[in-house]
């Protein structure tokens, strides 16, 4: 069985590929920019924004499954529309997907969301993953859309990289303690997402951790583990005046955690160290 990693020289790309060259996998991968480090990977260049591109991958590669972990974020030619080309091609040739989607496709509420809650965007962001997965759902039977939250690793996430930028002073901006997600780790997302391309699971799956934390408080976290001092990372309120947004996005994963081998581990618990003294 040949697994193509769509967006496999990013973050949670490059996880998928590891794993799969770990497992023993047939893997292939795509780019965008740049191929990956991962050595022994046929790298094939895409751009899901042209339908030729799509092709000749396809044509190249003939994967039995494809995981499509992508971020084009809020450029609509790429999220919303290369996720609609990319549903249609898998539609076509019998390939099943799965598609990793976001919480951005939630409003946001003080009530956890399930599988069966209806997107409701409110950034268009939220709107252009919202559109990829409808066309996702519609043309793909044999499909799983994976929505999940924020994504943090070992230091190299987006997220980590903010909070020792803020720490530092290299970059302006505040922390939000209004703004609440479940963060899950890459490692074990990675995971998940290999446990549903290799199973028969169809339809939505949440693939977040079991912790609802603010910005502010992961910053905290993520400071403690690696050495820095809170105090040093501004806080603000997402409410005042902040950039457009949900503020409460709790995504429910335990009906998907109980299809599942792997555990998916709240932010308490993956960034606390044996010197973090989480609370």
């Amino acid at each position: 069985m040949t697994v193509l990693i769509v967006g496999a020289s990013g973050f949670l790309g490059a996880e998928l590929v590891r794993r799969g060259q770990e497992a023993g996998r047939a893997v292939a991968a795509t780019y965008r920019s740049r191929p990956g480090p991962a050595a022994d990977v046929p790298w094939h260049r895409l751009d899901l924004r042209d339908d030729r591109s799509l092709t000749t991958v396809l044509d190249s590669v003939t994967p039995h499954v494809v995981i499509n972990a992508s971020s084009g974020g809020a450029d609509w030619a790429a999220t919303a529309e290369g996720g609609v080309r990319m549903a249609r091609a898998a539609s076509e040739r019998g390939i099943r997907l799965i598609h990793v989607s976001s919480d951005a496709v939630f409003a946001g509420s003080e009530e956890p969301y399930g599988e069966q809650c209806r997107p409701a965007p409110v950034t268009l962001y939220g709107a252009a993953k919202a559109a990829a997965e409808t066309a996702v759902r519609l043309l793909v039977e044999d499909s799983v859309v994976a929505r999940t939250s924020l994504i943090i690793g070992d230091g190299r996430s987006e997220h980590e990289r903010m909070v020792h930028d803020l720490a530092s002073g290299a970059r302006r901006g505040v922390l939000f303690t209004d703004d609440v997600r479940c963060p899950v780790h890459r490692i074990d997302l990675a995971a998940a997402l290999w446990e549903l391309a290799c199973s028969s699971v169809t339809g939505v799956c949440h693939l977040a951790g079991e912790h609802a934390v603010t910005r502010y408080e992961l910053g905290t976290l993520i400071a403690q583990r690696d050495g820095l001092d809170p105090s040093l990372l501004p806080a603000g309120r997402r409410s005042d005046d902040g950039p457009p947004g949900p503020l409460c996005v709790l995504l429910d994963s335990r009906e998907t955690q109980k299809r599942l081998g792997t555990r998916l581990r709240g932010a308490r618990e993956f960034l606390c160290g044996p010197a973090t003294a989480c609370r």
